[in-house]
């Protein structure tokens, strides 16, 4: 992934400790897209979503575990990779800024049901590598106002009340 996007407090050799500090303040001055953006595109590839904005705002905290296999870190990196290409598609001017699968991430089984006028195909949009073609997982609401939500908490939590 050396080179596809830019790595915070890197070590004399550009190694990291545990956890890997994305930089995307330059993609996104270069591209208008946000490292929410790739955090919500992640999860049509299948991965959670990483920290955003901490330590450094602008940026991605990737903190793999301990026990994910060696597999599934490889496929990671190949899902970045395939992001940096879609990053690539936006700055070269092949998809609009605001309407592509980054920006529309994650995507929907609604999506898919309904009408799809996008610029780019139903496939890339939901199933963009052979994984997620064999284990789709399906988030189950696109984007929601994520300032509105943290200042605006809302429980759907039974009453305590009802606990005794």
């Amino acid at each position: 992934m050396s080179g596809a996007f830019p790595v915070l407090y890197t070590g004399r050799n550009g190694r990291v400790a545990h956890e890997c500090i994305l930089d995307l303040r330059p993609l996104k001055a270069q591209t208008g897209i946000s490292e929410e953006d790739v955090a919500k595109r992640l999860m049509d590839y299948g991965f959670h979503a990483p920290t955003m904005s901490f330590p450094v705002p602008g940026t991605l905290m990737v903190e793999p575990t301990e026990s994910e296999s060696k597999a599934e870190l490889d496929r990671f990196i190949a899902a970045m990779l395939s992001i940096r290409a879609e990053i690539n598609e936006v700055q070269k001017g092949n998809w609009p800024g605001e309407d592509n699968p980054l920006k529309r991430a994650p995507h929907t089984l609604a999506d898919v049901t309904g009408i799809w006028e996008r610029p780019y195909s139903i496939e890339q949009g939901i199933t963009p590598d052979t994984h997620t073609r064999l284990h789709k997982y399906w988030p189950a609401v696109n984007r929601v106002d994520n300032v509105y939500g943290d200042r605006n908490l809302y429980c759907a939590c039974v009453p305590v009340d009802d606990y005794r």
